[in-house]
């Protein structure tokens, strides 16, 4: 009787540690494949045949649709430069240059992969519509008050995500660094 109740305890123990690491690398993702230049991390592998299972069990349990590698890569950020959390009370600044592309879209979301919601419907920018200084560069101003210039409201946050979708770039998996693909900085401001 002894042997059978250790079984079942050991079952039971097992059943929940496997069953937790597989919520956490689901919910959490893990970095097989990433990329990752400055504050921006992507998983170029995601939309091709050769996705590894812990990406496919994320895009299965999310519900996006990933950018193929023939069409592009996404790049995202939840951090700064700096390893802040982007919080929706600070002024944050998106500066510089990005990668040689066709297209690109710079777009906000919240922690849950939606939308930031907000009176004016302002949900991102993309390279064809953006205010660019003389050396091609541009800056993007995220907070919840309103600023001249390229700015995305924030709605008040606690926390949010950026993403940056390259469209028809050649960059993608052998991709490693701040060379190869320039990805603009990440920068806190000011944060009351």
């Amino acid at each position: 009787m002894r042997l059978i109740f250790l079984i079942l305890i050991t079952l039971i123990i097992a059943t929940a540690v496997g069953l937790g690491a597989t919520w956490m690398t689901a919910t959490r993702g893990v970095n097989v494949g990433t990329i990752t230049i400055g504050a921006w991390t992507a998983r170029p592998k995601t939309g091709t045949s050769d996705i590894d299972p812990y990406s496919r069990a994320s895009v299965a349990r999310s519900g996006e649709l990933p950018v193929g590698t023939g069409d592009g890569v996404t790049f995202s950020a939840a951090k700064d430069d700096s390893g802040k959390l982007l919080n929706g009370q600070c002024d944050v600044a998106v500066k510089g240059v990005t990668p040689a592309a066709r297209f690109w879209t710079l777009t906000i979301y919240d922690n849950k992969g939606q939308l930031v919601a907000n009176s004016l419907q302002r949900y991102g920018f993309t390279s064809q519509e953006i205010v660019r200084g003389s050396d091609g560069s541009f800056e993007v101003r995220i907070t919840s008050r309103a600023r001249a210039g390229n700015w995305l409201p924030t709605g008040g946050l606690d926390r949010y995500m950026l993403v940056l979708r390259l469209y028809d770039t050649p960059v993608g998996v052998a991709t490693r660094t701040q060379k190869d693909a320039p990805m603009p900085a990440i920068t806190t401001v000011s944060c009351p």
